[in-house]
């Protein structure tokens, strides 16, 4: 009853900070420390992302999870690439006698990395990635790590998708105030109507090969600084 009163005043000050956080790295981060000051046996921790087949390790702990992600890049195999692609929960009790990937298994254990666990981080049926805590050659990782582990993957889930939304919203918003301002000089600056000068921005867009708010963000850019804007690059 005490650990479980422990756990629940952990989640609940844990809630508290990441509700002042306003930057991803930093809510990843807290949600990925307190696991490993939480989570019995760990002393490292990070979240792996996986974007057009590129192995990203984001706030790890320690420089070996970063290096442990490299290699799963590298090898193309390890538990944090299954737990994204296959399955929720991976665990490695026994890094030295692990068959299941050969090659990152041996590359682990000479970093140092006696076990490990990872829990596919999702919402619904969209896997964002993996979090990933590391452990010592003696620890065995039960039910009762999986259960906590649970707890902060689901948390570290919904930071990275609460953040992806408002990421994506405040985009959304730069694009379409760009494109405004855009479309308000051109008419300004050639007489033109808001519909002909949207459709000048579109035929820009089309015949540079350049995404339509990139050039809308260099008439922005070039109208405050004449001659000084850098040419969006083509696709």
């Amino acid at each position: 009853m005490g650990q479980r009163h422990e756990l629940a005043r952990v989640m609940s000050t844990l809630a508290r900070n990441l509700e002042a956080e306003t930057n991803e790295e930093e809510t990843l981060g807290a949600v990925v420390q307190t696991a490993v000051n939480t989570v019995p046996g760990v002393w490292a921790g990070g979240i792996t992302q996986v974007h057009r087949r590129q192995v990203h390790a984001r706030v790890p702990t320690d420089e070996v999870v970063r290096k442990c992600d490299e290699a799963q890049q590298e090898l193309g195999e390890g538990p944090c690439l299954d737990a994204i692609w296959q399955h929720e929960t991976v665990v490695v009790d026994d890094m030295n006698g692990e068959t299941r990937w050969p090659w990152f298994a041996a590359r682990a254990s000479e970093l140092g990395v006696g076990s490990l666990i990872s829990f596919r981080l999702f919402v619904q049926d969209d896997t964002l990635g993996a979090l990933n805590l590391y452990g010592g050659h003696e620890v065995r990782f039960g039910e009762e790590v999986k259960t906590i582990g649970e707890i902060f993957a689901a948390h570290a889930a919904l930071a990275l998708s609460g953040a992806r939304y408002y990421r994506q919203l405040s985009e959304a918003m730069t694009s379409r105030d760009n494109i405004g301002q855009a479309k308000g000089l051109l008419m300004c600056q050639h007489d033109l109507t808001a519909q002909q000068a949207f459709d000048l921005l579109v035929r820009a867009s089309q015949q540079s090969n350049i995404k339509l708010t990139e050039v809308a963000a260099w008439v922005v850019a070039e109208h405050e600084n004449p001659g000084g804007a850098s040419r969006p690059q083509s696709n």
